[in-house]
């Protein structure tokens, strides 16, 4: 389990965090979004046209949703 937390704390610093605001699911889009500074209508729609080819892309999403920490209260 230590090697979830400091996985979670590394990607923390790198500023990959969802958000609590602005989420629609679990925020995994968002907080792509915001880390690399696009729209995240524009991952959403990527992220559903990428539902098309075969690929692991939900366990994907469901990996980082469990990596990313929660943005924190402020």
């Amino acid at each position: 389990m230590s090697s979830l937390t400091n996985t979670r704390s590394t990607v923390g610093r790198r500023g990959l965090v969802r958000p609590r605001r602005g989420k629609l699911v679990a925020g995994v889009a968002a907080g792509l979004a915001h880390r690399y500074g696009v729209s995240p209508a524009l991952v959403r729609v990527l992220f559903v046209a990428s539902m098309l080819l075969p690929g692991p892309q939900i366990v994907g999403y469901l990996a980082l949703w469990v990596i990313m920490p929660k943005e924190e209260r402020t």
